[in-house]
């Protein structure tokens, strides 16, 4: 098992490699802004066709893998591994638009409307639905590493599992609801936040018994 000391520094690496990852993330986005939105980022959505599109979706693909691949070789333990992937996740997210703030002082505030992913279909929503999430991944990646360092881990049976993969599911359809619209030059509508919070609390309340269980 790690020493707190040594366990502590790592996660240091860990936040500051999410936050440069961040940095990089917005850099690309400014560029692409300047070729694509010269006069500030607005719907209806500029479509990306061509090579451009292939780049950016290839560049999407490789952000998740660079997520994947520094939980993989941080730890040995598979909670550990899980939590240092929500971690990464949620800073990255979080950075991602602090970044654009500093860089475009955009966006104007947490509703603004945004692309989020584009991978299966264009994602869209407020920032604060995108934060939001980021925010909850990086607190339960934070309690996970807490209770190992207590000697302990969260319980999840199957059935659990299940119920965070569907929240998951019904999350990116809310997301991507509206995508062949977007996708055609139509405004956003209204973000549902009704749904958004329901298909949500299925996963918290898991989270919170998981953690609660933990031995």
């Amino acid at each position: 098992m790690s020493t707190p000391t040594f366990a502590r520094s790592k996660w240091i690496w860990i936040v500051l490699f999410s936050v440069a990852m961040a940095q990089l993330e917005a850099a690309v986005v400014v560029y692409l802004r300047q070729l694509y939105y010269p006069d500030g980022f607005r719907f209806p959505l500029v479509i990306i066709e061509g090579p451009v599109a292939a780049v950016e979706i290839g560049r999407e693909v490789a952000t998740v893998i660079m997520i994947v691949g520094v939980a993989q070789v941080a730890f040995a333990q598979a909670w550990r591994r899980f939590a240092v992937f929500l971690v990464v996740f949620g800073v990255w997210d979080i950075f991602y638009y602090v970044w654009l703030k500093v860089m475009l002082g955009w966006p104007e505030s947490l509703f603004t409307n945004d692309i989020l992913f584009l991978i299966p279909l264009p994602w869209t929503g407020p920032v604060l639905s995108a934060a939001a999430i980021a925010l909850i991944m990086v607190v339960a990646g934070t309690v996970i590493e807490w209770l190992h360092l207590q000697g302990r881990s969260p319980h999840m049976s199957r059935l659990d599992w299940g119920i965070v993969v569907a929240s998951a599911i019904a999350l990116l359809a809310i997301f991507m609801w509206e995508a062949p619209q977007i996708a055609g030059g139509a405004m956003p509508g209204r973000f549902p936040w009704a749904w958004y919070a329901l298909a949500l609390a299925p996963a918290l309340v898991v989270a919170s018994r998981a953690a609660r269980l933990a031995r």
